[in-house]
């Protein structure tokens, strides 16, 4: 029977290799598992393919006809796909608060009138133009300490009182100001001179001369982003 294909192949050929590829195949000799002509070329189809031989193996096979057989690859794996790059988010920088700390004093007799607590205009100019603009500033106010001071002259218990009287009333001017932070206030009297004048001077001149101790020091402590 094998031989019989084997003679039917042989004849249709010529035909056949009217449509097969130009590029010639050759076949092994003496003994072939390919179909071959009478010039011992493989004997392909109109589509270019080898005829086989019905005792073809594996073993067989030829370049150009089957190429060089590959075992199946066992457990194959699809090749790792690159992760999407990943966008860096920088997050915002936030500014370091800055300190908005400060010391104003307001002194001599443009505070207080002598052996008085009320507040002049002059003083109120200063806390307007000086204080308040620097309390603005501070977005988180920490502390606000207001000490008063007075000179010598009178007794200790009344300078005292009066000291008291001058922190207290600056402090509530500043709440008229719509300055909502807490305030403490101080008065150290007469202890914390910043001048000395000799008792021997006339009244008024010593009154003059002692002026810079009337005085009432503010002390802020906050924090600011500007």
């Amino acid at each position: 029977m094998l031989i019989k294909l084997a003679m039917s192949f042989a004849i249709g050929a010529t035909a056949i290799g009217a449509h097969a590829q130009t590029s010639a195949i050759k076949a092994k000799t003496p003994d072939s598992a390919y179909l071959q002509d009478n010039n011992q070329t493989v004997v392909r189809s109109a589509y270019g393919l080898c005829w086989r031989t019905g005792n073809w193996l594996a073993a067989d096979a030829i370049l150009g006809c089957d190429g060089e057989l590959t075992p199946p690859i066992a457990n194959p794996t699809a090749p790792a796909v690159a992760a999407p790059f990943a966008q860096v988010v920088t997050p915002a920088v936030t500014p370091e608060p800055k300190r908005c700390d400060f010391t104003a004093t307001l002194e001599n007799d443009q505070t207080f009138p002598f052996n008085s607590a009320i507040l002049t205009k002059a003083a109120k100019k200063r806390v307007d133009d000086e204080v308040l603009p620097r309390l603005a500033n501070c977005t988180n106010i920490e502390s606000i300490r207001i000490t008063g001071h007075t000179d010598l002259l009178g007794s200790q218990k009344y300078n005292q009182l009066l000291s008291e009287n001058r922190a207290g009333n600056l402090a509530a001017y500043l709440k008229s100001k719509n300055i909502v932070f807490s305030i403490n206030t101080l008065g150290v009297g007469a202890t914390q001179p910043v001048k000395t004048c000799s008792k021997n001077l006339p009244r008024k001149k010593l009154i003059q001369c002692l002026a810079p101790n009337r005085r009432l020091i503010i002390e802020v402590e906050g924090r600011s982003v500007k």
